[in-house]
């Protein structure tokens, strides 16, 4: 890959700048011959009343901004390798979409700065190096550059490494902050849409759905001209958990849900009957992992190791396990209450504590609770065999 280093002043950067607010794309600049925000470049993260503030804060005070790189695209054209963030902030000041505080405290737009402090801003020179190379070249140096800085993550970086036509149209739909279904997608998906987490969302579903990874279905997909197959499935998969259940619950973002679609959509549910369900295991004081709570639901509610329901305490083990002891030796049975009506060789059998567990006698999805009434020790060959019973 061949570089060359040339200076740029701001003025000539931000020339022609556009930025899109629904997209929050910085999209052009040096009179429209840049492209500042190609398909491989992540969303503008800057916009935080910080790190935007600090870029302008840095020319104004001469502190150098760090080489900025552009891919020579052709002999007139060029696009932001690394350096989108700040060549955005500069333009989103100079055009009036946020404003800095003067020494006084008070808010300054760049058209309200004094004379000598819009010069300041605009005269100032950029370090710049020229990127001509191939493809693979260009998006390897790409990963290379956005190690240091604020890094990018995995959808990012994929975003850039399979750019083209489906991307472009992925991101539009998924990575769009005004996006008016992004409220509802929250409440199943952590993230944010500005790094990408709902678009890696929607790709992991429907990829794992085919048995495909994401980089697969990536690459397969790159130069589709529509996205139709990944919003259905993704829209499928969210309409089904809120047709199943009618309360969102904040434990049930960043559930595997693609994976439980995959389980349990084609099983019947009664909404009615899974809010009652979900509100009683919520006020379940036994009940310690609520996250667990809504697999345990669509699985037929048998599965309780996802509800990691509490165990009985030491003193208690320990407590149970004396009189159970002592009862048995008196009557010459084994102190496991299983082993004591068995036929085989331990039938009398005395088990030291540490060979058994402790055992809810009426299991609690049936109501058991667990206190020391309700709790027996039994051999872990019999624990074990009578599971939920």
């Amino acid at each position: 890959m061949e570089t060359e280093l040339k200076k740029y002043k701001v003025s000539e950067i931000v020339d022609g700048f556009v930025y899109n607010e629904l997209e929050g794309k910085g999209l052009f600049g040096l009179s429209g011959k840049l492209t500042i925000q190609p398909e491989y470049q992540r969303n503008y993260i800057y916009a935080d009343g910080k790190k935007d503030v600090a870029v302008i804060d840095s020319l104004l005070k001469g502190y150098p901004l760090g080489l900025i790189y552009f891919n020579n695209v052709d002999k007139n054209n060029f696009e932001v390798l690394d350096g989108q963030q700040r060549i955005t902030s500069i333009g989103r000041f100079t055009t009036g979409k946020f404003a800095i505080k003067d020494a006084n405290g008070r808010e300054q737009l760049f058209t309200s700065l004094p004379a000598d402090k819009q010069s300041k801003i605009i005269e100032s020179e950029l370090l710049v190096y020229h990127c001509e190379g191939t493809e693979t070249e260009i998006k390897d140096w790409f990963k290379t550059i956005n190690i240091a800085g604020i890094p990018l993550n995995e959808q990012e970086l994929l975003n850039a490494i399979y750019s083209g036509t489906f991307v472009t149209l992925a991101k539009a739909e998924f990575s769009n902050s005004s996006n008016a279904n992004i409220q509802k997608w929250s409440a199943y998906i952590s993230g944010t849409a500005q790094r990408q987490q709902f678009l890696a969302t929607a790709l992991s579903w429907v990829a794992s759905s085919k048995g495909q990874t994401k980089e697969g279905y990536m690459a397969k997909h790159r130069l589709d001209t529509n996205i139709n197959e990944l919003k259905t499935y993704f829209n499928s998969v969210i309409d089904w958990i809120s047709g199943v259940f009618r309360d969102v619950e904040k434990e049930m973002c960043g559930l595997e849900w693609g994976r439980l679609y995959e389980e349990y959509h084609k099983k019947s549910y009664d909404p009615s009957k899974v809010s009652k369900t979900v509100q009683k295991l919520y006020g379940d004081v036994y009940v310690k992992n609520r996250r667990g709570v809504f697999e345990y639901i669509l699985g037929g509610e048998k599965d309780t190791k996802l509800l990691e329901i509490r165990v009985f305490d030491d003193a208690t083990k320990q407590t149970v396990y004396k009189q159970q002891t002592a009862a048995a030796q008196k009557k010459g049975e084994s102190n496991c209450p299983l082993c004591a009506v068995g036929h085989d060789a331990n039938k009398s059998k005395i088990w030291e504590q540490k060979e058994m567990d402790a055992d809810h006698v009426t299991a609690w999805s049936k109501g058991g609770a667990t206190t020391i009434k309700n709790c027996q020790l039994l051999c872990r060959t019999h624990n074990q065999a009578k599971g939920n019973k």
